[in-house]
């Protein structure tokens, strides 16, 4: 009698990776169930998910926002440090650069929007905000310490975007507002980001009326420091009020614009109308009306 060798079973068949079907995978995604490598998974509340299944959450979890339609974001204000960098690589610049170079191709002055004295170059309304004096340290010591203080604050609660947009017409409205209530002769010109800041100044006053908080205090900084621009020589408070009434246009165009799905583009519409006013009033300077 002769005894059969009995036939192996098969051996079951070893896990891979769905998108790396070369690498076995022995741990698996604790949503859908499915093999994923160590270049696949993901850490999750318990366990690991597969990066398919991390990328579907994301798509159909919905955007946190802040209260006025920003996309809530945590860590520290980066928009508010990428203006401080480039006001500090731009002072660097000034001083590196020999002459007056960086001075002379971005500063705005009073005569390069009449005719008679050269082109009008729009830039300069805003690229001015982004130079300091060179002969006074505290000058951009100063604004870039407000913007941080401010910054914080706004850029948070508004978004990234927002804030971008409100710093940025801020700083062109302080430019139009030397523009209109300076003297075209003797020629004078201003660099520096306390239009800009200002704007800031005029947002939180806006914004911490329109959320119902105090307001006395910022009520007292402007007033310091608009006092200051008039009693210290070299300091364009002409600049300063153009930037306090942007900023707070601003502000209200974002605080005040309807809630809901298109929230968005009611703060879009606003904005642009408060750049077009400025538009307005800058042809209508250049024009002698």
């Amino acid at each position: 009698m002769s005894y059969g060798i009995p036939a192996a079973e098969p051996s079951a068949q070893i896990p891979v990776c769905p998108r790396h079907p070369d690498r076995p995978s022995y741990v698996r995604c604790q949503r859908c169930g499915r093999p994923a490598c160590p270049e696949c998974q993901r850490a999750a509340a318990v366990g690991f998910q597969c990066i398919d299944c991390v990328n579907e959450t994301k798509r159909t979890t919905p955007t946190a926002r802040t209260v006025y339609g920003g996309t809530a974001v945590t860590g520290r204000p980066l928009v508010t440090f990428g203006i401080i960098a480039a006001c500090a690589l731009l002072y660097v610049l000034q001083w590196l650069i020999p002459g007056r170079a960086v001075e002379e191709n971005l500063a705005f002055a009073s005569v390069y929007a009449t005719p008679e004295f050269g082109y009008f170059e729009p830039w300069r309304m805003l690229t001015s905000a982004f130079l300091h004096s060179q002969g006074f340290i505290l000058h951009i010591a100063l604004n870039m310490y407000m913007l941080w203080m401010f910054g914080q604050a706004l850029e948070p609660l508004l978004g990234r975007l927002r804030f971008l947009a409100l710093y940025l017409i801020a700083a062109v409205g302080g430019s139009v507002g030397f523009l209109l209530l300076t003297p075209v002769l003797p020629p004078s010109g201003v660099v520096g980001a306390s239009g800009a800041i200002f704007g800031l100044f005029g947002a939180m006053l806006v914004v911490q009326r329109h959320r119902g908080g105090d307001t006395k205090q910022l009520w007292v900084l402007i007033a310091i420091n608009g006092v200051i621009g008039f009693i210290v020589p070299q300091i364009a408070w002409q600049a300063h009020l153009g930037g306090l009434v942007t900023g707070a246009a601003c502000a209200a165009a974002i605080a005040y614009a309807p809630r809901g799905p298109r929230q968005w583009l009611w703060q879009t519409a606003g904005l642009v109308l408060v750049l077009g006013l400025l538009i307005g009033a800058t042809w209508l300077r250049m024009a002698g009306v």
